[in-house]
């Protein structure tokens, strides 16, 4: 075991006592430490980002979830549905005998109160629902139906299902304070039915958690011989440091966003591996604008020819991605097959940004991009159009963040930095996961829609594909809504993810999908 990891005696012995009694039966219950990041708190209908979709996989379950890549929609908590002609009216049965961690029954009341929840409280993944669907019109037909009526025809309600976790009503209403829908408590603990239950006294967050096994989950456990009964989940902050303790046999798992010589450093070690999978994660630079000097077209433009993108991808990655010429993964419907990307070229950008000029844009002052410490890649990102920023005689200033602070930033236009470098993933299938949610004005304050973007007609175009239901149709509607974001150069788009973790290779049964990044361990055995 990972004694440099492993908790007092006593708290080992609390973790025996919640395990059910043929995992007790064991020699040693089989355990993994997974060193990926944390979200900043428990509560899935507040945090909404690629840290919480760990929580949200393995804690709770929702109506439908992604299995496979490239990823498949399935029933989960759902047995089936029905769907009205009109597209407004949603009814989804419930799987019978599901229970929560506590041994409660799962029922539609507990399916009405999570949706109610999270429209209530308007955080989290609530964005994908507010603009169509209202608290009053999630109803409970009988103990195992709900029904959801749209205020006009959502195409990508189905395909967003899988966002919300549905929570224990009686336990979330038990710990209330002053009408916060248990928010507080619930930062700190967890109410689901899911794979794991978590021991709420091992949370720091974004630092650690414990979690164990829960044998009845609804689902079963004879498709995994040698299920993981512990998880451990304890980040390391540093890339190197990370990437030694896998190598060391500390944790058996890193994060996924492994730069290229650490992919090396580990495929050269003994008795660990890189799984890399093709993904649906877009890596871009946000640009603030509506702060000067962002606010003009003419220096966006300017910026997107700065950045040197075969260097960044050949030379830094070594083609572990591929480039991404807009907002939608290459590999998904609605993306322009001829949308034609950002070069870097230093005398476009010169031009571009003396045109700026021409148009009272004042580019003297030094400007910021901040990066997320953690990642070695949004530095060396950074730090590439940093480089194209000295060749037009600019100043760009590179300031370390973290995640949890960017996205607080992202509420305001006057928190938003300067630029951000970030990646947008796989919370759903549906172009509405990317284009949608990052370039509908409706989405300002919002992390996705950071770049504080605002055009009439993408608003109108991506507003009608969420209401079709041909697809093709939704196809050319954001096909177009595409070509004009791109020509507005709202952003500088950089890649599709091929992704990279770094494992031990006793982790058996790894099934990656887009959507968790990989993170959901129910799918995974420990093998000596």
């Amino acid at each position: 075991m990972k004694t440099s990891l492993l908790r007092s005696v006593a708290l080992a012995a609390t973790l025996m006592a919640a395990l059910p009694a043929g995992a007790q039966a064991q020699d040693k219950p089989s355990e993994i430490v997974w060193g990926d990041t944390l979200p900043k708190g428990l509560d899935p209908h507040v945090v909404y980002d690629v840290p919480m979709q760990f929580i949200l996989l393995n804690n709770y379950d929702g109506l439908f979830r992604y299995v496979g890549n490239p990823p498949e929609l399935q029933p989960w908590l759902a047995e089936g549905y029905e769907v009205s002609d009109d597209a407004l009216t949603w009814t989804i049965t419930l799987k019978p005998d599901v229970t929560f961690h506590d041994g409660s029954a799962l029922t539609a009341d507990d399916v009405v109160y999570s949706f109610k929840r999270l429209l209530e409280m308007g955080q989290g993944p609530s964005g994908a629902f507010k603009p169509v669907l209202k608290p009053d019109n999630v109803t409970k037909v009988d103990d195992l139906t709900v029904q959801f009526v749209l205020d006009k025809p959502y195409t990508p309600f189905l395909a967003a299902l899988p966002l919300v976790a549905i929570v224990n009503e009686d336990l979330v209403k038990e710990h209330e304070k002053d009408g916060d829908w248990g928010a507080e408590w619930l930062a700190s603990n967890e109410a689901g039915s899911g794979a794991y239950s978590i021991d709420p006294s091992t949370y720091r967050p974004q630092e650690n958690v414990d979690m164990m096994r829960f044998e009845d989950h609804f689902y079963g456990w004879d498709d995994n011989a040698n299920p993981v009964d512990i998880v451990r989940a304890a980040p390391v902050k540093e890339t190197s440091t990370r990437v030694l303790a896998l190598i060391r046999g500390d944790i058996d798992a890193t994060d996924s966003y492994l730069p290229t010589d650490q992919v090396e450093r580990v495929e050269k070690a003994d008795g660990v591996h890189v799984a890399q999978d093709e993904s649906m994660r877009v890596m871009l630079i946000r640009m603030n604008n509506q702060r000067p000097p962002f606010d003009n077209k003419n220096f966006r433009k300017c910026v997107s020819h700065a950045f040197n993108y075969d260097g960044f991808i050949s030379i830094i990655l070594k083609d572990y991605a591929i480039r991404n010429a807009g907002p939608i993964p290459n590999n998904l419907w609605g993306a322009p097959a001829d949308l034609e990307p950002y070069s870097y070229d230093i005398e476009k950008a010169k031009e571009f940004c003396d045109a700026a000029r021409a148009e009272g844009a004042d580019l003297d002052r030094p400007m910021e991009i901040q990066i997320q410490s953690a990642l070695d890649q949004t530095t060396q990102s950074a730090q590439l159009l940093q480089a194209g920023f000295q060749e037009l005689g600019l100043t760009l200033n590179l300031v370390p963040s973290t995640w949890a602070q960017l996205t607080t930033d992202a509420a305001s236009v006057e928190t938003t930095p300067d630029m951000w470098v970030h990646w947008v993933s796989t919370y759903f299938v549906d172009p509405e996961n990317w284009i949608g949610q990052m370039y509908d004005s409706q989405f300002h304050g919002t992390w996705k829609a950071s770049s504080w973007y605002q055009n009439d007609k993408v608003d109108e175009l991506l507003r009608e594909a969420r209401a079709e239901t041909d697809q093709s149709k939704r196809a050319t509607l954001y096909e177009e809504a595409s070509r004009i974001v791109v020509e507005d150069a709202a952003d500088v788009w950089i890649y599709n993810t091929v992704q990279l973790r770094g494992l031990s290779d006793k982790v058996q049964g790894y099934k990656f999908s887009p959507v968790g990044s990989g993170g959901d361990i129910r799918w995974i055995s420990i093998e000596d």
